[in-house]
């Protein structure tokens, strides 16, 4: 049986249940740059899509902290996309968040990137200091073989 003919009780009257691709459509978190998979391999798709609805069909979060949740994970270095946080900020806002609650995620996901800072410092720090030893040694006019 295909998805779509598949039906569930709720509240005692048959409603058909959409394919999850279908529902993150209707739901207005599709992103329209998934639709190539959704051609290439529409079960893999649905199956990631369930995944990703998920808690919010499960009902053990709240609306506010999915969306805040949603807005951390839009706005990490490794996602950074603006439409999602967008979405998720104006849904979060709905949802009852306060700018000082949306602030102090967009805060904790800026971090995520600190770790660019914590690994290229350290490197910057050392190509200084042997860029200072190399003037050294030449204002020194000691032969290069000589540096070690």
């Amino acid at each position: 049986m295909k998805n779509d003919e598949m039906t569930r009780k709720d509240d005692e009257v048959k409603k058909p249940v959409r394919p999850a691709a279908t529902r993150k459509r209707a739901s207005g978190n599709w992103n329209p740059d998934w639709e190539p998979f959704a051609k290439l391999d529409p079960a893999w798709t649905e199956k990631v899509v369930a995944m990703a609805i998920a808690p919010r069909v499960a009902g053990v979060l709240d609306a506010k902290t999915i969306e805040l949740i949603g807005i951390a994970l839009d706005a990490s270095c490794t996602h950074m996309y603006a439409p999602g946080v967008r979405r998720h900020i104006q849904r979060a806002l709905k949802a009852g968040a306060t700018k000082e609650e949306i602030t102090a995620v967009l805060q904790l996901a800026s971090l995520q990137g600190l770790h660019s800072m914590c690994l290229g410092a350290p490197i910057l720090l050392e190509e200084l200091e042997a860029r200072k030893l190399a003037a050294h040694f030449d204002s020194l006019n000691l032969d290069p073989r000589d540096r070690k």
